[in-house]
């Protein structure tokens, strides 16, 4: 008699309990004026691009260029939701609770290592029914402005346009982690780019892959 294996244990996907969303508060509501106070600088370009853009994207942004990423929506596209993947561990659960209470970001949970397929699927249906997505084509762990190929599965699946975010700071804190992650200094200026790529350049998945991550790549200059 042959043994039949058992089932593979269901993904776990974690939540927050209730008493860390009150002690999340006070960093959210921080946060909120801390993105807030910051002054972007756009063109009128950019502008079109991305408040004026009528149809859902894809938003594209480096990791450690995360902290803009509720702010610039909150601004430019309040009128329809975006959706971002994050981790089914403890610690996407507590940001998935954050960004949340932020506001204008809702959470798609998994990851590539146990059931992204599922994710991107969810990923797909949500951009099908009109809401932006949020993609950090480095993320969640590195290395640092390598672009996974991943991250065009989903706006080749939909149609979307791809919107690509560049953010140079004037003063900024840079954390020693392994995107080292940007932190701008409250009140300060921020030059935002939003450069739009239409769907039928990425056709070619291996040329759409360079072609954001060199668009990418000039659109967020580091300090020297």
């Amino acid at each position: 008699m042959t043994d039949t294996p058992p089932p593979a244990a269901a993904p776990t996907v974690h939540t927050v309990s209730r008493w860390k969303r009150v002690l999340l508060w006070p960093l959210v509501r921080l946060v909120r004026l801390w993105g807030m106070s910051l002054r972007f600088e756009t063109t009128s370009e950019d502008v079109r691009n991305c408040a004026k853009c009528d149809v859902p994207v894809a938003f594209v942004l480096w990791h450690n260029r995360l902290f803009l990423a509720s702010e610039i929506h909150r601004r430019y596209r309040p009128h329809r939701p975006l959706y971002a993947l994050i981790s089914a561990s403890k610690d996407g659960a507590l940001l998935t609770a954050f960004f949340a209470m932020v506001g204008g970001m809702r959470a798609v949970r998994g990851s590539t290592s146990n059931f992204g397929r599922e994710a991107a699927t969810a990923l797909v249906q949500a951009q099908r029914e009109g809401h932006d997505i949020g993609i950090t084509p480095d993320g969640p762990r590195g290395p640092c402005y390598d672009l996974k190929p991943g991250a065009v599965i989903v706006p080749r699946r939909t149609g979307a346009p791809v919107l690509l975010i560049g953010g140079e700071f004037t003063s900024a804190w840079q954390l020693k982690s392994w995107d080292r992650f940007y932190l701008p200094l409250p009140f300060s200026r921020v030059r935002l780019h939003c450069e739009l790529i239409e769907n039928e350049r990425l056709a070619d998945r291996d040329a759409a892959i360079e072609l954001i991550r060199s668009r990418l790549l000039a659109l967020n200059p580091d300090r020297g």
